[in-house]
């Protein structure tokens, strides 16, 4: 089967010759440079140059846009004190250097997968992950950080923080319309989460995920192939029955972080086709060629080869040896081939 035909047939849980692997890691190894791409040129260069580094190793089943170098959309929150303030931030103009940037570092990113008959997906992100690395936090000493401020916040007027959640959320859906209309990718892959229970329950389902529901909703008006990613980065977990109205067509999530087996977890979100499996930094990571092949025979044997695809929690490291990715494939394919 060819790679778009295989990953097809895991979103319609139909047979496939071998189950595709789905690993994705950053390209920037200093967190530091993380977000600089839009004036540092040398950064920027080095995000696009980093997946064509790591395509020459390891030649992707599926393929993600590795965005670190403009990670997070740039809205304007610097006037934000009180939680009133939330109520006055805007969506980012598509006509901003933050957009433009996006767009030229996809389109060629793209170019870069292009060889290798991969589907390709845009990274993006919840409002809130947005709106929290948004706000001026440590620039208004005594208030104790972002995650402070944030949770002041939803005591003052939690109804302040939707209205801000959903200006942000406009943004982000005409950036994506942009990225599947303009760019070559096949769907978006969305992050979102609400690790360590961070919201209320009540206050996430009402002011929070009706606006990460209408960033996915409207991506899947242009793709049928979107995925959602409910990231459980480092261990911190997430409740997974928050996100089972999310409409997308496949999940991920943090299987050893939320102890859901992927089994498990494709009955919680319907039957749909499911992907991870691997710890971020585990065997994966540190183990001997035999360990890592155990390992992904271990998840097979529990998920089984439909629906399925075979990657980690979330990102894995970023210096990992990518030709560790590719002792997964090929026990995939040893394992189809029993």
């Amino acid at each position: 089967m060819t790679k778009r035909e295989r990953f097809l047939n895991v979103l319609a849980n139909k047979p496939v010759d071998r189950v595709p692997v789905a690993f994705f890691h950053h390209f920037l190894e200093d967190w530091h440079d993380f977000g600089l791409g839009v004036e540092n040129d040398a950064v920027f260069e080095k995000n696009i140059e980093g997946h064509r580094t790591a395509c020459k190793i390891f030649n992707p089943d599926v393929a993600k846009i590795m965005n670190d170098s403009l990670m997070l959309m740039p809205v304007e929150a610097s006037f934000v004190k009180t939680a009133s303030d939330l109520r006055k931030i805007e969506p980012l103009s598509m006509n901003s250097k933050f957009v433009q940037r996006t767009l030229e570092l996809t389109k060629r990113v793209c170019e870069i997968y292009a060889e290798t008959g991969a589907p390709v997906y845009a990274t993006s992100f919840s409002p809130t992950l947005v709106l929290r690395s948004a706000l001026p936090e440590g620039r208004r000493p005594g208030l104790g950080g972002p995650e402070t401020v944030i949770k002041r916040f939803i005591q003052e007027d939690p109804e302040a923080l939707g209205v801000a959640c959903k200006a942000v959320s406009e943004g982000i859906i005409e950036l994506n319309r942009l990225l599947l209309k303009e760019c070559g990718v096949d769907g978006i892959y969305l992050s979102v989460n609400n690790q360590s229970g961070f919201f209320p329950e009540e206050v996430y389902r009402t002011f929070i995920s009706p606006h990460e529901k209408a960033v996915l909703d409207d991506a899947n008006t242009l793709s049928d192939v979107n995925i959602l990613h409910i990231c459980g980065f480092i261990g911190k977990g997430n409740d997974l029955n928050l996100f089972t109205g999310f409409d997308a067509a496949a999940y991920n999530w943090a299987v050893h972080t939320e102890k859901v087996s992927l089994s498990e977890g494709k009955k919680l979100f319907g039957g749909k086709a499911v992907f991870g499996g691997f710890e971020q930094s585990g065997v994966l990571y540190k183990g001997t060629r035999e360990e890592v092949e155990a390992c992904a025979w271990k998840i097979l044997d529990e998920a089984g080869q439909v629906g399925i695809m075979l990657g980690a929690d979330c990102t894995v490291p970023a210096d990992i040896d990518d030709n560790r990715l590719e002792w997964v494939r090929q026990a995939a394919i040893r394992y189809a081939g029993r």
